[in-house]
Parts: structure tokens; C-alpha cells; sequence
């Protein structure tokens, strides 16, 4: 999987070339993507993407539905490469896991507007925190959806100290969901990659 830094139809591999790249290489994608996870409490599972996590899901898209056509292949495009961060963010994907129907039920009623209230904080910076949603609205007046794209906009300070590694924390002050974590080192190298 060649990154290019923009992701185009010219840019993907065809279903018949992926399926062997596939074959390979599919071990080394998880890995990234499980490198670049956090688990934020018990219920909260934080994926940050990045070009290969959302180039992976693209042609997951296109192999799964068995699309080739250049319509489809840019609907795709146009619906996952907003998630690749542009250099002064991370962007992710937000999870709510709950294995019990009706506890997630419940929780998910309770933690209405959770995504806004997601932060990182790095070392001697303010919190930042998430910009949630802006491809549409993912709640309603009875419930949050179980998942939410979010992204965090950095200033250049923090990211001159992100690049020179500077430690960062992610954490939810939701009333329902007060919870931080240290952002473990290997995930923040691969996220201060991100950067530029």
C-alpha cells in the first residue's frame, strides 16, 4: 500500500491487486491500527487513523461490496478520506462498547454529548478538545450514537512539542464518563508522525 499523502482512484490498488497485497500484508495494517488505539476506561475505544488505517478501509469497502466502477470508488473515497489527518490534527474514531443490549442502551442515553467532551491534553498545553461529527449529527434528544469521528486541532507549539515528545494524555470529563489515560509511547510516536 503505497502512501501518497492524498488519496485518489488513481491511487488505489484494483480489487484483483489488493486481494494479493491482502494475503501479505493484512497482519501489519491490524498491527498499526491496534498501535494506535486507546482504550479510554472501560467502555470507550479510541481509533486513530491515519492514511494507512483509512487507505485499508477504502479498499476493505471496495473488496467487501465488490465495487469498481469510478462512482462508487470516489463515493468511498469521499465518505473515508476526510478521517486521514492533514498535519496539525489527529483524527479518530470513537467507539462506545457496551456487550449488554440494555446496559448500552442505558449508557448511551446517559452519555449524550460524550463526544464533545473527549480531550487530549499535552504535557504544559491546555486541553484540546474534540471537534465531533462534522460529516452529520450522530444523537438525538434520547440517545448518542454508538460511534463518532472526532478531531483534535493542534497549535504549532504543541505540535513542535508532539514532534519533540512531549507526553499527552486522553480523557472524557463527561459527567457520566470522567476517565484520562496517558497516551502510551509507542502510540504517541506513531501519532506525532502525523505531524508536521
Amino acid at each position: 500500500m503505497q502512501l501518497t499523502g492524498h488519496i485518489t482512484p488513481d491511487s488505489l490498488m484494483s480489487l484483483e491487486a489488493y486481494s494479493k497485497w491482502r494475503k501479505f500484508h493484512q497482519p501489519e495494517v491490524i498491527a498499526h491500527r491496534k498501535q494506535r488505539s486507546v482504550q479510554l476506561g472501560e467502555h470507550l475505544n479510541i481509533q486513530f487513523e491515519s492514511e494507512t488505517t483509512i487507505r485499508y478501509q477504502i479498499q476493505e469497502m471496495l473488496r467487501i461490496e465488490k465495487i469498481f466502477e469510478e462512482e462508487g470508488i470516489q463515493q468511498e473515497i469521499e465518505a473515508y478520506a476526510p478521517l486521514v489527518p492533514d498535519g496539525g490534527n489527529w483524527k479518530a474514531t470513537m467507539m462506545i462498547e457496551y456487550t449488554d443490549v440494555n446496559e448500552r442502551k442505558r449508557e448511551l442515553a446517559r452519555l449524550i454529548g460524550v463526544e464533545d467532551r473527549l480531550f487530549v491534553e499535552v504535557e504544559g498545553y491546555q486541553r484540546v478538545y474534540a471537534i465531533a461529527d462534522e460529516d452529520l449529527d450522530r444523537e438525538t434528544e434520547e440517545k448518542t450514537s454508538a460511534v463518532h469521528f472526532v478531531r483534535f486541532e493542534f497549535t504549532p507549539a504543541m505540535v513542535a512539542a508532539l514532534k519533540a515528545g512531549a507526553a499527552a494524555k486522553l480523557g472524557c470529563d463527561h459527567t457520566h464518563y470522567p476517565a484520562h489515560v496517558q497516551i502510551a509511547l509507542e502510540t504517541l510516536a506513531s501519532l506525532a508522525g502525523d505531524l508536521k
